[in-house]
Order: structure tokens, then sequence, then C-alpha cells
């Protein structure tokens, strides 16, 4: 078997790994393998051959890293991918001094206090974030 098959075996192996993970860093290895194979093609060594497969696959995943945007998840707290409940609306009947409150949410009392900055009013709020049994409540 030539040196351009392996490479080209080797590709289409961490193609089908990147699809059972699903981790995209493989497909730039992958990107190596497949640089390494055209080596091959064009009759250069073996040497050559494994330096382009690093430098093209590291390569790959080092810009990959540096160029990919920036995401920044927000707490489980107030994430509406963990918790279905933020955003939802709930209904304060009244307001306690200290800025607490009962509320009926999903069939049960929970405690409630008001994040923003001015005087919470009675009516409805959203769910901004949920903290153990108390829901952080906003206009």
């Amino acid at each position: 078997m030539s040196d351009a098959t392996l490479w080209w075996i080797a590709a289409g192996v961490l193609v089908a790994a990147e699809m059972v993970t699903g981790t995209f860093y493989l497909l730039m290895l992958a990107l190596g393998a497949a640089a390494a194979a055209v080596c091959a093609h064009l009759g250069l060594g073996m040497t050559l051959q494994l330096v382009v497969a690093a430098v093209a696959g590291g390569g790959a995943i080092t810009a990959w890293h540096l160029l990919r945007p920036e995401r920044h998840a927000a707490p489980a707290s107030s994430n509406r991918d963990v918790n279905l409940d933020i955003g939802e609306r709930v209904h304060v009947a009244a307001w306690q001094s200290d800025g607490t409150a009962r509320v009926q949410y999903r069939g049960a009392a929970w405690s409630a206090r008001y994040a923003g900055s001015d005087a919470p009013q009675a009516g409805d709020h959203r769910i901004q974030a949920i903290e153990g049994s108390c829901l952080v409540l906003a206009r």
C-alpha cells in the first residue's frame, strides 16, 4: 500500500471520528493528513510528509482556535439553555418591604426577589435567574 493511500485512510478515519465525537478539531487534523497525502502523490519523502501533516493540521487547529468568536455562556442560574424557566412570566401580588415576595409558579409557592434598581411594583415580572429556591425577577 502506498504512502498516499495510508494518508487518505488516516484522513477518512479522522473525519469519521469527528462525526462520532462532534469535535471540529479532528477535521483540522484530517486536513493535515490530506495535505500529507498530496505530498505523497508528489513523491516527497516520509519525513517531509510528516512535517507537512503536522504543520498543516497543527496550523489549522491554531488558526481555528484563534479566529473563532469567543462565546461566553451565561451562568447556569440565568442561562435559558440550562433552565427553561428563565424568561417566563410570573405575577407578583405584593412586595414586602425588604424587596422579596411570595409568588405562585408552576403550582408551588416560591420566594422571589427583585433584581431591578427601581422600587418593585406589583404586577407581571420576568424570571431573570433562579438561585436555589428563589426566583430573581425583573420587569
